[in-house]
């Protein structure tokens, strides 16, 4: 399994220059870019984003997607304001020489899903309409609460808009109830890349192959070469002040961000 390893590694660290350590430290060559020294990656400027760009190439290290927060509003929320702020983000992908834009299909109620679907389906369309003239791929990532959040909403959407790809996370699938060797299934058509997250029955985030997301399973039928790392794993307050066996009891929770993202990095290289 010839992987190349992405991260969100807005989880060592806020700042880019330790970003760019831990992605050193750890062998990561990409980066899915969301948190950028204080900022979130839809917030920064065209300038700022060519000086990280410059930081990145000089590390030898490159950005895989923009991990950005578009169609991550309410269904009823302002959605031109929204639009605008894509187009500066297709500029942004631009000036980082990122290829692909991780995205959302909108909160909805999630008792009525189906009644936004007209709606949801306009806005997507929206976005394509509004990249058609770049050479980013747009790739949808199921999270718990957006109308794609489920497989088969998922797949409805793909089928609908065959230039959007899919975005993987094994662990939001299985904060929604959804098993995920039967969501892969479904979905392995439209995958472009995964998100490496797994996590237990309760929806607790853990290290990769600690959970039930099946990710060996995955893996072994992942025909893509990217696997975009992100932790979500806890971080404890006054972890360094316990006795030993304590934190053996304490399980996957960890001293600081930057060992929580070191872990991470590990499980996935045991796993593989």
């Amino acid at each position: 399994m010839n992987f190349k390893l992405a991260a969100f590694a807005d989880e060592a660290d806020g700042r880019i220059s330790e970003q760019i350590k831990a992605m050193k430290d750890n062998g990561v060559g990409y980066l899915e870019i969301r948190g950028v020294d204080g900022e979130n990656i839809s917030d920064i400027s065209l300038e700022k984003a060519l000086e990280v760009r410059r930081q990145l190439d000089d590390a030898g290290l490159a950005v895989w997607s923009l991990g950005s927060p578009y169609g991550k509003i309410g269904i009823c929320d302002d959605f031109a304001a929204h639009l605008d702020k894509f187009r500066h983000g297709l500029e942004l992908a631009d000036a980082l020489g990122a290829k692909h834009i991780r995205m959302f299909s909108f909160y909805v109620p999630s008792d009525d899903a189906v009644r936004y679907k007209d709606e949801v389906f306009r806005r997507l369309g929206c976005f394509i309409e509004a990249a058609k003239n770049s050479d980013v791929i747009l790739c949808h990532e199921n999270e718990k609460g957006i109308y794609g959040d489920i497989a088969d909403r998922c797949a409805e959407i793909h089928k609908e808009f065959p230039s959007l790809k899919a975005v993987f996370d094994p662990a939001n699938f299985i904060q929604c109830g959804q098993d995920t060797k039967a969501a892969w299934e479904m979905l392995s058509p439209y995958v472009e890349y995964m998100h490496i997250k797994d996590a237990l029955a309760d929806g607790s985030v853990v290290p990769a192959g600690k959970g039930i997301g099946n990710l060996p399973y995955l893996l072994e039928n992942y025909k893509g070469s990217v696997l975009t790392l992100e932790p979500h794993l806890s971080v404890f307050d006054g972890f360094d002040k316990l006795e030993a066996s304590e934190k053996t009891k304490m399980g996957y929770c960890y001293p600081s961000s930057r060992a929580a993202f070191d872990a991470a990095v590990n499980a996935l290289k045991e796993l593989i």
